[in-house]
């Protein structure tokens, strides 16, 4: 773990910080979709840890499944281009879908999600995540459960990564530029 924080600025969100939101979260969206049975779909590999505490925190019956979905490559900005590498196991077809992601950031990658869930005739279509940065949106995308909004920093750490790497750290930090 030594090796990996010499490349941190410093922790932005803390552990217990993180638990005390997935249990707010959980516990939101299990009141909003009581007699619902939601399906949550994680998009990988970011939402991972998050996913797993927050799913562990609602307390009504759902369903999970994940996608891969990329509009990175190996720099820090979008590409613009959406690719599914993995496509939901479900039908979504009159199911109320709640997204799980761990940052929304330009809010690409989830408005062609929200899109194609839409014409995928899916009940409803949400998202739940753990980190908002509405400074760098360039599309019209607003998160029902958003966990922490975060200043316009490279965030690792809790599931995120840079080219693979900081997933690891069990805290939210900012990355060295």
């Amino acid at each position: 773990m030594e090796d990996l924080m010499a490349d941190i600025q410093g922790t932005l969100i803390g552990k217990e910080d993180l638990q005390l939101k997935c249990k707010e979260l959980g516990a939101k969206i299990s009141r909003d979709y009581q007699n619902k049975r939601p399906l949550f779909i994680g998009i990988l590999k970011g939402c991972v840890m998050f996913y797993s505490d927050l799913i562990r925190n609602v307390s009504i019956d759902c369903e999970m499944d994940f996608m891969v979905v990329s509009s990175y490559g190996a720099g820090k900005t979008s590409s613009g281009e959406v690719k599914i590498i993995k496509d939901t196991s479900a039908s979504v077809e009159g199911r109320h879908v709640i997204f799980v992601e761990d940052i929304v950031d330009s809010g690409i990658t989830l408005n062609y999600l929200i899109n194609l869930f839409k014409a995928r005739n899916a009940a409803s279509v949400e998202i739940c995540t753990l980190l908002d940065k509405p400074e760098r949106r360039q599309r019209d995308v607003h998160p029902k459960y958003t966990g922490f909004v975060i200043p316009n920093e490279f965030v690792v750490g809790y599931g995120l990564d840079f080219d693979e790497k900081y997933r690891n750290i069990p805290e939210v930090c900012v990355l060295k530029h």
